[in-house]
């Protein structure tokens, strides 16, 4: 090798490391970005799950109060604390809806598995075979956000 040769190959490994340490700190930059996005989404993740968690039990706290108004009154007889249950089961049915679970009742239509459990079967000769004759346990949510479904009674032949 000539010393011309072994002149011109140093420029080049010199601009060589140094795009090498460019590149160096570019990755390092960008693990450190991406470090610094996760650390901020779990930080916003969790801070929204707390506000959720606070949005559903302030949805609650009527109820809860109900309830020990109900218990406080309980010795003024039974038909008070009857009408005070009815009363709290209504708010409380209300509060799963206002979180996006509306209570449904589907006797009378045709049995859907996707919001429908089949916990007994019974022959009804005026009923459609394949349909909801009773509800043993209501079903909550909707069709695209089912919190549980509904138990039925399904009519067959």
């Amino acid at each position: 090798m000539s010393d011309e040769e072994a002149l011109s190959d140093e420029p080049q490994e010199g601009h060589a490391e140094a795009e090498i340490a460019r590149l160096d700190d570019q990755l390092r930059r960008t693990a450190a970005d991406l470090d610094n996005l996760r650390k901020r989404y779990q930080r916003d993740l969790d801070r929204e799950r707390a506000a959720e968690r606070a949005r559903a039990a302030v949805a609650w706290l009527p109820v809860v109060d109900n309830l020990e108004l109900a218990l406080q009154h309980a010795d003024t007889g039974a038909e008070a604390v009857v009408e005070g249950i009815k009363a709290v089961h209504l708010q409380a049915v209300a509060a799963l809806e206002r979180l996006g679970y509306p209570r449904f009742d589907p006797t009378g239509e045709p049995f859907d598995p996707a919001v429908d459990e089949a916990v007994s079967t019974l022959a009804d000769p005026a009923a459609e075979p394949g349909t909801v004759i009773a509800v043993v346990r209501a079903g909550y949510g909707t069709a695209d956000a089912l919190l549980r479904p509904a138990s039925v009674v399904v009519a067959k032949q």
